[in-house]
Parts: C-alpha cells; structure tokens; sequence
C-alpha cells in the first residue's frame, strides 16, 4: 500500500491535472463491431458514469481507417490513465488499434529524441478473449501472460507506467451474471484508481 501510494504521490507532483481535482481517464476503445459488442458492451456500460472518463470508439472514429494523429495525441496528452480496451482477435489486437498504435505513438513525440508526451502516465490493458486458459496452451511459448508482452514492452518504451492487466476469458459462454460481475469488477478497479489518486493528491497539498 505504501509503495503504491508513494507513486501516486510523485505522480501528483509531476501532473497538473492533480492539483485541480481531475483525474482524467482515456478509453481506447477498438472492437471491429462495435455495434455487435457482447462482452465489451458491458465493460463499457458498467463504467459509463465514472467521473472524468473518455471513450475513444475507434472503428465509430475511423471506419476508413484515416486516423486523425493530432486529435489522438491531444487525447492522450490530456489523459492521467490510458487504458487499451480490446477483444483478442487470433492472439492479437484487432488491425485499426494496431494502425493506431504505429501512427499515434510518433517518434519524437512518444519516444525517441524529446519523445516524452506520454512519460509517467499509466497504462492499462483491458482485453477480452472468446476462449478458456487450454486455449492459451499451445506453441513453445503458452500461456495468457506472455501475449501481453508486446504490449507492455511498447508501454515502457514510450515511458508508461504498466499497471496488471485486466482480462475477461470465455466471453462466448459467458452468461448475463457472469458478464455484470466483470462489469462491476472493471468499474471498481477505475473508481479505486481515482481514489488513489485523490488521496495521493491531498497528501501532496499537505
């Protein structure tokens, strides 16, 4: 608790969003059918009401996939908390949100010579995946965890802070119970952000 505390208080001194009570979350939001959405739906439905919160919907944005690079990296210059919210799609993220990803996060603005714009923020990956953990077991590599890596690998290069992901498995069989339980446990983990963050910023004023 200390240590997490100790973060959200050097994150306040360094963040000017901190000291006028807001506490700005970004949404990336990129599913393919976003119309079709069954589990991501809920997700985003359970945390539509959280305070200071933003969702980029990038298939509704860009259906001819022409991203719009300075109004993304306004989005994320503004952003405390950047979360990744996903369907996994053959191991992978779905094609828009991997263009994004190669056009959005530009050298010398993200990373590289004077390519600081996103250090210190956070960075969450929110992702669903049809299958069960036996479907995460197969090649030399298995496992959930290590299809994370890319990921949080291109997190620490553009100077992210990585926080543990937060994954709902099985969605095809999911039921209605079971979808509002991530639902809830997806709302609680943003508003316990923000909490953190709230008293991180109140000792910081002393």
């Amino acid at each position: 608790m200390y240590g997490a505390l100790h973060h959200d208080f050097y994150l306040c001194l360094n963040n000017p969003h901190m000291f006028n009570g807001i506490f700005m979350i970004l949404i990336i939001y990129a599913h393919p059918y976003p119309r079709h959405s069954h589990a991501n739906q809920r997700l985003l439905d359970a945390v539509a009401d959280v305070a200071d919160l933003n969702v980029r919907s990038l298939y509704d944005l860009y259906p001819d996939f022409n991203i719009n690079v300075a109004a993304e990296q306004r989005a994320l210059e503004g952003a405390d908390l950047i979360v990744l919210q996903h369907p996994m799609q053959w191991y992978n993220m779905p094609p828009l949100l991997k263009l994004w990803l190669d056009k959005v996060l530009e050298h010398g603005w993200a990373y590289g010579h004077e390519g600081t714009a996103l250090h210190g923020k956070d960075f969450l990956w929110a992702v669903t995946t049809g299958g069960d953990d036996h479907h995460f077991d197969l090649g030399d590599h298995p496992g959930f965890d290590v299809l994370a890596q890319p990921i949080q690998a291109t997190a620490l290069y553009c100077g992210l802070n990585w926080q543990p992901c937060f994954a709902v498995h099985n969605t095809f069989a999911c039921d209605e119970e079971s979808l509002a339980r991530s639902g809830e446990r997806y709302r609680r983990l943003l508003l316990d952000y923000q909490a953190r963050y709230q008293t991180a910023a109140e000792v910081a004023h002393g």
